[in-house]
């Protein structure tokens, strides 16, 4: 991975800090805004803009490689705009591991989660739960042949729905591009608003990238998909997987909850196109592309 000059990496870690998550009461300046110059300020904002046009930059790309495969053109025509969609993602990629590792971004620095207090779920209780599992494996080898053939057309259909929203008994709060006191800028995701327990699950099959805690996203899960693009799951009372791990679609990744800067609890669900803060993009779009329904 490429590393950037040290003059790009201080205002980008500004870019990271101004976009955070602040806490309700910290007014509509919102993080950094305290005893900020007109020079800081605009070289603040110079940097955002930079990172919204290159994310606005890569859905232009990636929709136009979309149109191309689905007009079954060239292949040498495809791989050249998928080319240019990936230079446009790394370099966007660098500039914001680069704001991540300055500003301390727990995603960028501490994606294992191990050097925070997160609140993971014990490994005692996952053990006691797969030993519970084990014991049944050897009955289910000895079945007819028409309990084989559902069980088998079950697991098909289970597998065709690929993808699913990320919490269930919602109701959707704050969407995406939202403004107002309760962010230094506009939100970055769509809020899910649950009561504290609920179940949170993937979206769709992936690997998680980070389980961090300790900054305003509180507990948070981030699961790279096999398109390439992540999503985030933040304010988590619990969390129920590990960095690196392999997840399915609806598989629980923990608790919702209200940890971090929030009001009250919910789920923050982000769609970015690289692991960090500065690349999301509307999520229920992205969903709708999944064939994922979510009830307004």
């Amino acid at each position: 991975m490429r590393r950037v000059s040290c003059a790009r990496v201080l205002p980008l870690a500004l870019l990271l800090v101004t976009l955070a998550a602040v806490p309700a009461d910290a007014g509509a300046g919102g993080a950094g805004a305290g005893g900020a110059g007109a020079g800081a300020v605009g070289t603040v904002d110079s940097v955002r803009g930079e990172a919204a046009r290159a994310v606005r930059a890569h859905e232009t790309a990636r929709a136009r490689v979309d149109r191309l495969r689905a007009a079954d053109a060239l292949p040498t025509k495809i791989k050249s705009a998928e080319r240019r969609r990936k230079k446009i993602r790394a370099d966007l990629w660098d500039m914001l591991w680069a704001a991540g590792r300055a500003s301390g971004d727990p995603v960028a620095v501490n994606k294992s989660g191990r050097g925070g207090k997160c609140a993971f779920q014990s490994r005692s209780k996952k053990k006691s739960k797969n030993t519970g599992k084990s014991k049944n494996t050897g009955k289910s080898k000895v079945t007819a042949k028409g309990t084989d053939k559902a069980t088998a057309e079950r697991k098909a259909r289970a597998t065709a729905r690929s993808w699913t929203a990320p919490t269930r008994d919602y109701w959707l709060s704050a969407g995406y591009a939202a403004s107002g006191a309760r962010w230094a800028h506009r939100h970055t995701g769509q809020d899910f608003a649950v009561r504290t327990g609920t179940p949170v699950y993937a979206v769709g099959p992936g690997t998680v990238r980070a389980t961090t805690c300790g900054d305003g996203f509180g507990n948070q899960v981030v699961v790279r998909h096999p398109d390439g693009y992540f999503t985030q799951y933040a304010h988590l009372s619990r969390i129920d997987v590990r960095a690196g791990k392999r997840v399915k679609a609806g598989q629980r990744l923990g608790l919702s909850g209200a940890t971090g800067n929030v009001t009250g609890p919910h789920l923050h669900f982000e769609v970015r196109i690289t692991p960090y803060l500065g690349s999301s993009v509307p999520p229920l779009p992205w969903l709708r592309r999944k064939a994922v329904r979510v009830v307004r």
